[in-house]
């Protein structure tokens, strides 16, 4: 059974049913009751609510909704729309909601104690790569100018971060400040954006937990903030910020609105890397193990179906999540990327098969590794404020990410036929971590298995046992 308590929601569950899903508004219109629902798969807790961020990468949620897949584990589940990424971490911490959509980096923050203290884990990796960088018009105008064109005159794509760096300079000279927006201090664009500004040669600033600095600003070359997600156009538009990283559908909305211009994909940055899990609380798993199993049961089946037959669903998918009731942006601005193409300037439409991976290449699968990067980049500028040995990365991966839980998933969907044993790693020989990733926009190599190596490989940031003066 499905319930809503986002916008329109009588409208929408209207539109279901037309849409021949399964709807139900209260338990007495249902043939099942809640009782029976909870005895199947021995599901303790089966009505939930989950919250989210209106960006597009938090469609498994929606697919599990809309498919059905919620209610075939017994599932009663309410969707909630969260104000932003701190209120939703917060929520899911003090039991208002039962999980959410959330940033990889904040069960791994909020377990090491940056930011909010609390045990928060995952089972579930909701998706691979799907965000950009973009810049305001001006900066646009002036990156132009020193930008290499191909030969039909658009500029080459990605751009790297070099080029950018001379508009920087040139902001120093005349006495301003460059400043760009990212969603929240433990997401991955912060750290994707610091990044490739760093891959450029330039410093995007250090924290200073020890000593209260939590701006992430010293001795920054560019001043990075926080901005909620749907705030970021009207952001930059305004004039606040000069530029962003944020997901989808926020960066193709600067184009449509024509005030900005996409330069890099996070794809072009680090090839498939992990973006949003969903996470809980480790108490809450604890008390809940065959719902939290269940959950990702439900979660598997919706990333399977996004990826399904090429991407097949993927206009349908668009469409689904166009609603008010969950990112309520225009569709065409949703199906630009989530189609597999990207619009960097309006009539500049480029294929980025790979910009959303629900499903391939194992992306639900929660990675020891893809944990320790996180972790490496939170201590390469200073979230982390002191060495810590490679064994604690090792320690601190495996208490947050949860492989053990999603294998169990799976095999049940395996046993129940809804998948193949194929659809999923060898869990007998799975280990946790990927091979050697190379395909970083400045050629450094992640080996997950050394992350004070990979740390000191960098020109740019912290090493060894500096910490931030």
């Amino acid at each position: 059974m499905k319930r809503h308590s986002t916008g329109n929601t009588w409208t929408h569950r209207a539109a279901g049913l037309a849409r021949g899903t399964l709807a139900s508004v209260v338990v007495a219109a249902c043939a099942i009751s809640v009782p029976a629902l909870a005895a199947k798969g021995g599901v303790e807790k089966p009505e939930l609510k989950f919250g989210f961020i209106k960006l597009t990468d938090m469609v498994p949620l929606a697919v599990a909704y809309e498919k059905g897949y919620f209610e075939d584990e017994g599932l009663f589940v309410t969707l909630e729309a969260q104000a932003n990424w701190k209120v939703l971490l917060d929520r899911v911490i003090s039991g208002e909601l039962d999980g959410a959509h959330m940033l990889a980096g904040q069960p791994i923050g909020a377990t090491i104690g940056y930011g909010t203290k609390a045990d928060v884990i995952t089972a579930f990796s909701m998706d691979l790569n799907g965000n950009g960088i973009t810049v305001s018009n001006a900066v646009m105008e002036r990156l132009k100018e020193k930008l290499p064109r191909q030969a039909d005159g658009k500029p080459v794509h990605p751009v790297k971060a070099e080029y950018l760096k001379a508009v920087v300079d040139d902001y120093k000279k005349e006495g301003k400040p460059f400043k760009m927006g990212m969603v929240f201090p433990v997401s991955t664009h912060n750290y994707e954006l610091r990044y490739w500004l760093a891959s450029g040669g330039m410093n995007p600033g250090y924290y200073a937990p020890l000593r209260g600095d939590t701006a992430g600003q010293i001795n920054a070359d560019v001043l990075l903030s926080v901005t909620p997600p749907p705030q970021m156009p009207a952001t930059m538009e305004a004039g606040t910020i000069d530029g962003y990283c944020v997901g989808e559908p926020w960066n193709q909305q600067a184009v449509f609105k024509g005030i900005g211009a996409p330069v890099i994909t996070d794809y072009e940055i680090q090839a498939n890397n992990p973006e949003k899990v969903f996470g809980v609380t480790q108490g809450w798993s604890d008390q809940n193990p065959n719902t939290h199993k269940a959950v990702v049961k439900a979660l598997i089946r919706a990333g399977y179906w996004l990826d399904a037959e090429s991407n097949k669903n993927r206009k349908e998918a668009a469409k689904m999540i166009s609603a008010s009731n969950y990112v309520g942006a225009d569709y065409k601005v949703i199906a630009n990327s989530m189609t597999g193409t990207f619009e960097y300037e309006k009539g500049d439409v480029r294929q980025v098969p790979d910009f959303n991976v629900f499903f391939r290449y194992h992306a639900t699968y929660p990675f020891y590794s893809d944990a320790i990067w996180y972790l490496t980049q939170m201590r390469r500028w200073g979230q982390i404020a002191e060495y810590k040995p490679d064994s604690w990365y090792m320690e601190i991966a495996k208490k947050v990410y949860r492989p053990d839980i999603y294998a169990a998933a799976a095999k049940e969907l395996i046993a129940e036929g809804k998948m193949k044993a194929s659809d999923f790693p060898d869990f007998d020989k799975e280990t946790g971590f990927k091979p050697p990733q190379k395909d970083f926009i400045d050629g450094v190599t992640y080996d997950g298995t050394q992350p004070n190596a990979y740390i000191d490989s960098f020109k740019i940031g912290l090493k060894g046992k500096d910490t931030v003066k």
